[in-house]
């Protein structure tokens, strides 16, 4: 006889931390904790963008806004701290910061630009990771947004292309590592997304074929919701269009 399927968990009560929360895919996942009854952190470096948002988010849940480069080690310590002062704890950690570069061949490419790039999508995602794990506990939940260039590469993107690689792999390693913990990592690989990237990797992109950040939100949410007996370790979303 087969065995009844449980119930979905509820999201309920959990207390989520979302980087880089002040627009595109990150406000958009927040904004679908915030429908499920997560109590959230989020963050950003824009402070004016980062108040708009949270008076937004706290007329659905309760809302801890905080500036934070997630570049710099103490400015992480400090998020984490002032997470654990105000609830103790952390179920969901949405390592979501990142940034993109103008379209450059290797030899065309910044020094400047590629630090910045490896410093923000892939220590970046270190160090949050880092500190923020002393708060979680079984049941708890690391979704790492990496992009579907973490498995496909882009001519003129070697340093998003690079740091989302390389974040893939910290991703992976990380989930074997949390295994034993009952901490589940899933990696968010969506494709193109409608979001202000584009303005800055190719202005001329077909926007129009793109997904909207509520979609790939919706999607990790389905993926949290997963009764405790399964989990997603790669969550891939494309547009009908595929890769553009």
């Amino acid at each position: 006889m087969a065995r009844a399927a449980s119930a979905p968990k509820t999201l309920r009560g959990k207390v989520a931390l979302i980087t880089g929360a002040t627009q595109g895919i990150g406000l958009a996942i927040a904004q679908a904790l915030a429908v499920q009854g997560c109590a959230l952190v989020v963050t950003g470096r824009d402070q004016a963008r980062l108040r708009r948002v949270s008076r937004e988010l706290a007329a659905q849940t309760h809302v801890l806004a905080l500036a934070c480069d997630v570049r710099n080690p103490e400015a992480v310590q400090a998020l984490c701290g002032a997470i654990k002062k105000r609830f103790h704890r952390l179920d969901i950690l949405v390592n979501n910061a990142g940034v993109g570069h103008v379209n450059r061949k290797v030899e065309e490419l910044s020094p400047e630009t590629w630090r910045e790039v490896i410093a923000t999508n892939l220590s970046g995602m270190f160090l949050v990771t880092h500190y923020a794990l002393p708060l979680m506990g079984s049941g708890s939940a690391i979704v790492n947004n990496l992009s579907i260039a973490a498995k496909r590469v882009f001519p003129g993107s070697s340093a998003y292309n690079a740091s989302k690689h390389g974040a893939l792999g910290f991703t992976n390693t990380l989930r074997e590592e949390l295994r034993p913990r009952g901490i589940r990592v899933l990696a968010l690989l969506p494709g193109a997304t409608d979001t202000a990237l584009w303005k800055t990797v190719w202005p001329g992109a077909p926007r129009k074929k793109m997904m909207s950040p509520g979609t790939v939100a919706q999607a990790v949410v389905n993926a949290l919701v997963l009764p405790p007996e399964g989990t997603v370790e790669e969550l891939v979303i494309l547009p009908p269009a595929g890769t553009l």
